[in-house]
């Protein structure tokens, strides 16, 4: 027996290191990175997860370009502004395609916008922004949906009259109404159950896509799927996201066909039925549902998590806060209703709100690019088919861009005049060909909520209470720990 077992532990290690010269070997060709191990790769290294300071700190070592390995996977990480819109803008179309990671195959199996490449992204993606200008992105018709959830939102904090609460549901209720009308042309009560556990999977699927376990199961799949865990919560929280989708669809399709499409599951039937026997066409049930679910996801979390820090940051800021209230109250006036374009007659709240995004930095990692041709990064080559992440963190923390990069500061965005000026580093919605589908959507919605409910509340602590956590909980989307807050009329 003990022979056997020293034969086995003997080919155990003749692997272990075979792996691990292979390994020395392959990294040759990638940019600089920390040593991987054998079978785990750099997953020690990077503490399971791919985290945007360390990932930040490894720059300070490997420089702006770098490699590290996820399992036997190697990824190139680009880091600092110049490094991140040299890639995603210069070489856009090279980094245009989507890898199919175990979970991202799991969650989608390649259809919709967000995980999706090739021809399937590219008909998904430019149906999609068609049908967001159809629906009204950039007009009139959007903007006042918008405006009446805002004002149903101030209500609601009106009704609670200075007392302590918890903001967070109502804020997701009331954006998660938005893309709701967009997507199903109807929106949802403060009391529906069906909707508010629609909502708590979404909030699942956003919180488990960059946790450690998900990192393991990519590394480890044909293990981790057999294996219960918190990484079997994404699966099941997306299972029911698509089956609520789906009996939207079936409403739809029982309601029969509209002269004028309302929604865009409206547009999305009427596309069906336009090409039946297009064989070049991916529009289908499959990829309508993921569509729809991929605008839900990132039409809800990201407004969602950006106005709860932006709550906390007027809490912590008082002095800000106040100057943001002196300046609507001196342009709008108490009666006027708030329009997307009011924000250039606004620059120091333009200045706020864009300083609430760049600090609080919700999505500090993008999602995996996959180059699909060979290209040249910054002298490094690299192949068809390489795995590359931008670290947007780095980007709106990058000293040669930021004065005080580490503070919160809304002259970041303020000229000597006081004018409200753009940043090049501000890659909060990423670049290039993959820029953020709903971008235009989330800056309406950000702006006419929060100028709402600043104009009506001054935001302060509850009584007693002295501090305020802020440090954020990883994920996908970098949230706050759950606060009370008080919401006291002007």
């Amino acid at each position: 027996m003990l022979p056997i077992m020293a034969l086995l532990i003997v080919l155990f290690l003749t692997i272990l290191i075979a792996h691990y010269l292979k390994l020395q070997w392959s990294r040759r060709q990638y940019p600089p990175g920390p040593t991987p191990l054998p079978i785990i790769g750099n997953l020690w290294t990077l503490n399971f997860m791919l985290h945007h300071e360390i990932l930040t700190q490894l720059a300070k070592t490997y420089g702006n370009i770098f490699t590290v390995w996820l399992g036997h996977k190697p990824v190139t990480v680009l880091n600092g502004c110049q490094s991140i819109r040299d890639a995603l803008i210069s070489h856009s179309e090279e980094l245009a395609g989507r890898p199919t990671t175990p979970t991202y195959q799991g969650l989608t199996s390649g259809k919709g916008v967000i995980f999706s490449s090739g021809h399937i992204w590219k008909q998904q993606r430019r149906f999609g922004l068609m049908t967001l200008r159809n629906l009204g992105l950039g007009k009139n018709s959007l903007e006042a949906r918008i405006q009446e959830e805002a004002k149903s939102l101030v209500e609601f904090f009106a009704l609670i009259k200075g007392k302590s609460l918890d903001p967070s549901p109502a804020i997701i209720h009331s954006v998660g109404n938005v893309i709701s009308a967009v997507i199903f042309g109807h929106c949802f009560s403060r009391d529906d159950k069906e909707f508010h556990q629609l909502l708590e999977a979404n909030d699942v699927v956003a919180k488990r896509l960059a946790s450690p376990w998900n990192r393991v199961f990519d590394v480890f799949p044909w293990l981790m799927q057999r294996l219960p865990g918190p990484h079997q919560d994404i699966f099941k929280s997306n299972a029911i996201l698509e089956e609520f989708l789906k009996k939207e669809i079936r409403s739809h399709k029982e309601n029969g066909a509209l002269e004028e499409p309302q929604d865009l599951m409206d547009f999305y039937q009427d596309k069906i039925s336009k090409d039946p026997h297009d064989v070049s066409s991916t529009f289908d049930e499959h990829n309508m549902v993921r569509l729809a679910a991929d605008l839900f996801l990132g039409g809800t979390e990201t407004t969602t998590t950006t106005l709860r820090w932006a709550l906390l940051y007027m809490v912590i800021h008082p002095e800000i806060q106040e100057y943001v209230q002196k300046e609507l109250d001196a342009v709008l006036g108490a009666s006027q209703i708030i329009h997307y374009e009011d924000r250039k007659r606004l620059p120091y709240t333009n200045a706020v709100i864009h300083e609430i995004q760049r600090m609080s930095h919700i999505v500090p990692i993008g999602l995996f690019r996959e180059t699909v041709k060979e290209t040249s990064l910054q002298g490094f080559s690299i192949e068809k088919g390489s795995l590359i992440i931008p670290n947007l963190f780095s980007a709106l923390i990058d000293p040669d861009h930021w004065e005080t990069p580490q503070q919160f500061n809304p002259g970041h965005f303020l000229d000597k005049e006081g004018k409200f000026i753009n940043k090049e580093a501000f890659l909060l919605f990423s670049a290039g060909h993959r820029v953020c589908l709903g971008e235009q959507l989330a800056r309406i919605e950000l702006f006419i909520f929060f100028t709402s409910l600043l104009r009506v509340f001054t935001f302060r602590l509850p009584e007693g209470v002295k501090n305020l956590n802020m440090d954020p909980i990883f994920g996908s989307t970098l949230q706050p720990h759950p606060y009370q807050i008080c919401a006291v009329s002007c």
